[in-house]
């Protein structure tokens, strides 16, 4: 089938990449030359394992290739995938302007039947906004064409985004009219061998599952947390409580774990999106206020624990930070919890040296060459100098250290983990403090 792929971002680029390679002739939009020119000459702008050789491998093969050029891109696509970014407003409604750009320029140059699919994260209605768009386009030039509008959200997490789209858990797709469900069965036929998943309903309902799925996420971190935090004020510990829910089928074990708050682009932006469009409707979403304030509040536990144990004023104290990425896999520090803690570090007079495996690129994007804070080449070496070594990121390869290295390396050992990685005891057995997240 020939695809046609707006937008070359993190789910532009994942599911462009992903039905190349089981055939399909796919072309990438974006309109950003720089990012194409990336593309063009073999790099990727994003980190995700995988999906760099996978692009290589389709390119080459002449089944996956990029422009800049919307008229091409409308021309070659019978199936329009809209990929392109919904940032929030400052409301915290979604911005649907490059939604609605997109689907405008498709109307402009369309000649014949055409299936747009939003793929993009978009409020219930943002559909009929599309198919508004699309027809306003066609009205304007005299033209009557058929065209159908579909809903077809990703279900990606970053880090693992081309094992999900390659063997996904479920296809949700939102469709209308049995030309649109006919034409996303045969698209997705290559993906379904072993069992069906698609999942065909309507399109409203569709739009809202995307929300609703990264809400109940977001809740049952946001539910840890705090449990993390009344266990740790009780003398409980929080593993053992995981364990013991984790094992009701019923609730099971994942995103059970407590830790120093959730970011990303995908839990922040849905969870505020999601009580827009409720307060929209009339209604008010009161448990994801509160899944929301209790993030906001967890993203300072781990500043909470070290002025708790060093004091306000942190002037002329020097911290080692481990791990900056907002999940382990990805470079993507939007809403990272790392920002929260080296800002409020900063704020009370402190310095940092902070080593990330993949996200030092970004790092410096975001805060350039801000003297209070250096980046190490490796972990061990962000130690030096350091009074304590703060964990916010939890990258497999700080899951076994030297403990007596560490303990070396710092003045005055101790070790705030926000992700919990190290049984207390061990920690505490090799002579040095341990301030995880709810353990006893």
């Amino acid at each position: 089938m020939k695809i046609t792929v707006i937008g070359t971002g993190y789910v532009g680029l994942v599911s462009g990449t992903c039905l190349a390679e089981v055939g399909n002739d796919v072309l990438c939009l974006d309109l950003d030359a720089k990012k194409i020119n990336t593309l063009n000459q073999g790099g990727i702008p994003i980190h995700e394992p995988g999906l760099e050789a996978m692009v290589k491998r389709n390119v080459e093969a002449g089944r996956l290739r990029f422009t800049t050029s919307i008229e091409e891109s409308v021309a070659h696509g019978a199936i329009q995938f809209i990929a392109v970014g919904t940032p929030p407003d400052e409301d915290g409604s979604a911005d649907l302007q490059y939604v609605v750009s997109a689907a405008r320029n498709i109307g402009k140059y369309m000649t014949e039947y055409k299936v747009i699919v939003d793929k993009s994260t978009v409020p219930v209605g943002t559909a009929d906004k599309v198919r508004a768009a699309i027809q306003e386009e066609l009205d304007s030039r005299s033209v009557k064409l058929d065209f159908s509008v579909a809903s077809n959200p990703e279900f990606l997490k970053e880090g693992a985004a081309v094992e999900d789209f390659m063997r996904p858990d479920r296809i949700v797709v939102g469709t209308d009219d049995d030309r649109a469900t006919q034409a996303m069965r045969t698209l997705y036929a290559p993906f379904q061998r072993n069992h069906e998943r698609v999942i065909v309903m309507d399109i409203k309902s569709a739009e809202l599952t995307k929300y609703a799925a990264n809400a109940m996420l977001a809740t049952r971190i946001s539910f840890m947390n705090e449990l993390a935090n009344l266990a740790e004020k009780m003398g409980a510990d929080i593993e053992h409580v995981r364990q013991g829910i984790g094992s009701d089928p019923r609730i099971g074990y994942h995103f059970l774990y407590p830790g120093c708050g959730y970011g990303g682009s995908c839990f922040p932006k849905d969870v505020q999106a999601l009580q827009r469009t409720a307060r929209e409707y009339g209604s008010d979403l009161k448990i994801l206020e509160a899944v929301e304030s209790a993030n906001d509040h967890q993203k300072t536990v781990l500043l909470d624990k070290i002025t708790a144990r060093l004091g306000k004023d942190l002037s002329g104290k020097h911290f080692a930070v481990w791990g900056l990425a907002f999940k382990p896999n990805t470079d993507d520090m939007r809403e990272a919890p790392s920002r929260v803690l080296i800002e409020g570090l900063w704020q009370r007079g402190a310095t940092v040296t902070a080593y990330d495996p993949v996200a030092m690129e970004e790092t410096t994007r975001i805060y350039g060459d801000d003297p209070r804070l250096k980046l190490a080449n490796n972990q061990m070496e962000a130690l030096a100098g350091a009074d304590a070594l703060v964990i916010v990121t939890e990258w497999q390869v700080f899951r076994s250290p030297d403990f007596s290295a560490i303990k070396a390396a710092l003045k005055s050992p101790a070790i705030f983990d926000g992700r919990n990685l190290y049984e207390p005891a061990t920690v505490r057995s090799a002579g040095m403090e341990y301030f995880p997240i709810g353990r006893k």
